[in-house]
Formats: C-alpha cells, sequence, structure tokens
C-alpha cells in the first residue's frame, strides 16, 4: 500500500473542466509545485504545505484540490477495510467529526459504489459533525482515497449572488481571458456580459488578486494544519511580503492596467447584476459598466485592447436569429476594432462563422453540460500574432 506520511510533500490533484488542463498545469507551475502529469479532466503535482495552500487560494481555473492519501489492491470487502485501517487519517480527519465519502467503481469486484460508502463512513466516522470530502475511486481493484483540500468549490468565489439567466462558472471566465492572451495592461470589453462574470475576473486578475481571497478552505480544518505557513500565504497575497506568486498571463506579476474593462449588456437585469458583483468582489472602480445592444458598443479614444466575451448560445434570441446577431457582431468588430484580439465562447462555430471573422480553436470545454469552445481571432497585440513585415 502506498500512503501519505507526515512530513512528506502531498500528491494532489488538480481538478478541472476538460479542455482546461494546459492553463491549470500553466497557473500550477507558478506557484513552484512539480507537474506530473496532465489527465483528462484533472492535474497531478506534488507540492509542500504552503504550495498546496496557494495552489487553492491562486488558482483560477481549477474546480477543487485533493490530496491522495492512500493508494492499495482490494478485491473484497475485507482488503478494503484491512486497508483502510491502515491509513494514518487522524492528519485529515478532526475527531468527532463524520466525513463525507464520494465512491465511484470502475471494472471492479466491489462494483457496488453504495456499500463502498456504507463501510468506509463507519470506519472512518469518529463523531457527529461533518467532516472532510474523502473521494474514493476503484478501477480494476486498485483503490485511489484522497481527501478534499478545498471545501467549496473554487470557481464559487463569493462574490457572485446575481446570476444571469445563463452564468458563466467563474473558472471558464478567467480561462477564456488567461487563454486569450490579455496582460491586464491592454483595455478589455465584453459587450454580452451578463452578469459580469468575465469583466470581473479580468479585473481580479489585473489587480493581482487571488480568486480565493476572503474564503475559507478545507484544509483549515485538518489537524495537521499550518495556521503560520497559512498566515505567511495570505500575508503574501495582501502584499505584506514582496514573494506572492506571478500572474498568469502577466510576464511580471500583479500590473496596475493602463487600459480600461468595459463591460456592458442589452439588458438592464443583467448591468445591475454586473454593478453588485463588481462591487462585492471589490473591483467596481475597476470597471466602466453600461447599458448598450452590440450595435452601440464603441472603443475607447485610444488604444487597441481584447473583446473576450460569451455570447448568447441557442437558435433564437429575443425572436431574433443568433445567426444574424453574430452577423451584427461581425460588422460591429470590423468596423470599430479592427486591430482587436476577439476571444469569444460558442455553442456552435457554424454559429459564430456569420460573424465574418476568421477565428481560431483555443480550447474546447463544456458550460452547464454543454459543450462549448473557446474560439479567437488574434489582433496585432496578441502576443502569438505574426510581426510586422519589414
Amino acid at each position: 500500500m502506498t500512503t501519505t506520511r507526515p512530513g512528506t510533500r502531498h500528491r494532489c490533484l488538480a481538478v478541472c473542466a476538460p479542455g482546461l488542463e494546459g492553463l491549470c498545469a500553466g497557473e500550477l507551475a507558478t506557484l513552484g509545485v512539480d507537474i506530473r502529469r496532465t489527465l483528462i479532466g484533472g492535474v497531478e503535482f506534488s507540492a509542500s504545505d504552503r504550495q498546496l495552500y496557494s495552489a487553492n487560494l491562486w488558482c483560477r481555473t481549477a474546480t477543487r484540490i485533493v490530496v491522495r492519501v492512500a493508494r492499495f489492491r482490494a478485491a473484497s470487502f475485507g482488503e478494503l477495510e484491512r486497508q483502510v485501517r491502515e491509513v494514518a487519517f487522524a492528519r485529515w480527519l478532526p475527531d468527532a467529526t463524520t466525513p463525507s465519502v464520494r465512491v465511484s467503481t470502475t471494472s471492479s469486484h466491489l462494483y457496488h459504489s453504495g456499500a463502498v460508502t456504507e463501510r468506509l463512513v463507519a470506519l472512518l466516522a469518529s463523531g457527529p459533525a461533518p467532516g472532510p470530502l474523502v473521494v474514493v475511486r476503484i478501477v480494476h481493484d486498485r483503490v485511489t482515497i484522497s481527501v478534499d483540500s478545498s471545501g467549496e468549490p473554487l470557481h464559487r468565489r463569493g462574490w457572485r449572488r446575481d446570476p444571469a439567466k445563463a452564468p458563466l462558472r467563474e473558472t471558464l471566465a478567467a480561462a477564456l481571458v488567461l487563454a486569450s492572451g490579455w496582460d491586464g495592461r491592454a483595455h478589455l470589453l465584453d459587450p454580452f456580459c451578463g452578469s459580469g462574470t468575465i469583466a470581473i475576473e479580468a479585473a481580479l486578475i489585473a489587480a493581482g488578486r487571488p480568486p480565493g481571497e476572503g474564503r475559507r478552505f478545507a484544509f483549515m480544518d485538518w489537524p495537521s494544519f499550518a495556521p503560520g505557513t497559512w498566515a505567511s500565504v495570505a500575508g503574501s497575497a495582501r502584499g505584506d511580503r514582496p514573494d506572492s506568486p506571478p500572474e498568469a498571463g502577466s510576464k511580471s506579476g500583479a500590473s496596475d492596467p493602463t487600459g480600461q474593462i468595459l463591460a456592458s449588456d442589452r439588458d438592464d437585469r443583467a448591468v445591475a447584476a454586473t454593478i453588485a458583483n463588481a462591487k462585492r468582489a471589490g473591483v467596481l472602480d475597476r470597471l466602466s459598466v453600461r447599458r448598450a445592444t452590440v450595435s452601440e458598443v464603441t472603443a475607447p479614444p485610444a488604444g487597441d485592447g481584447w473583446i473576450v466575451t460569451n455570447p448568447p448560445y441557442g437558435k433564437r434570441l429575443g425572436g431574433g436569429d443568433l445567426r444574424d446577431l453574430f452577423a451584427r457582431f461581425g460588422a460591429v468588430v470590423e468596423d470599430r476594432f479592427p486591430r482587436w484580439t476577439v476571444a469569444l465562447l460558442t455553442a456552435d462555430a457554424r454559429v459564430a462563422a456569420h460573424s465574418g471573422l476568421r477565428l481560431q480553436e483555443l480550447f474546447r470545454t463544456e458550460n452547464g453540460g454543454l459543450p462549448v469552445r473557446a474560439l479567437i481571432r488574434p489582433g496585432p497585440g496578441h502576443p502569438g500574432a505574426a510581426p510586422a513585415p519589414g
């Protein structure tokens, strides 16, 4: 049996939406962790206590970070129970608690996930208080047990209480901003802002503020939690120390942007939600928010920038065809933003093609269970753009 022993580095898995693995790995690399490999929907890495705490605080694209605590073979309940009793769970599970156990099993003798859950809860429970999440995965009789270090999913930043009709998950909004190549200093516009998720995530990136600022994490309740290490990590995020991790997407860490972050929507309720969410996130002073249709948006008087947006999905919108909306959007871009980089999410690349923009694929993932693609038209200011001739 392989177990995590006190004093060793943590073997971790950062869970993310499929398609975001490369971005997630890039974020983790800035924290100095040892990336072991990427999987579909996750990144395996090893980390010290400090790096584990920092990963939860800083990673914008991960949904959850779990720590691998044991790996062993078990083809019967007797083997499972014997092996579990040998794991030093006292490091992870507080006294007088009952963990929440989540089990998945594939091609194994222990095929009944409910029965496995019952056995593990009985073995690990020490009291009535709710304990951490324990994740058990059994594949071909190989058992992997992990303990969640995050608590609430990391996309729940705590500031979004006024969602639009089809809210964009914060981790996906951050992924689109990071993948777009925006450096935090150029202008950024979202003309379909909804509840403001893209603009707010961009403002947090530009401010060099961690997405997990002010929230609680599951590792804080572990018996092995190191308060002094956490205080140092949190202090770095506030700028109390000079060793804050460099910001993903920025060459030199947090920046003081010279460009504007603009958010607009044709719906008054969306504009109100954006303002309320931005205020709770502490970035309202970094945003310019207004009601405007896509035909009414205009570029700032000087400088190029990025349009990063999540246009409506579906076949029709308010009685109009989405093909018409994309055609109008493309015409506005060509007329008023000809040199700007455009990055967008779409559930239908054929509909997006009606924009007339020469869009390339950035990544594929899901939003609310719906397959989506991130597409981009790099402008001259994009880091991947070809140099001008001559």
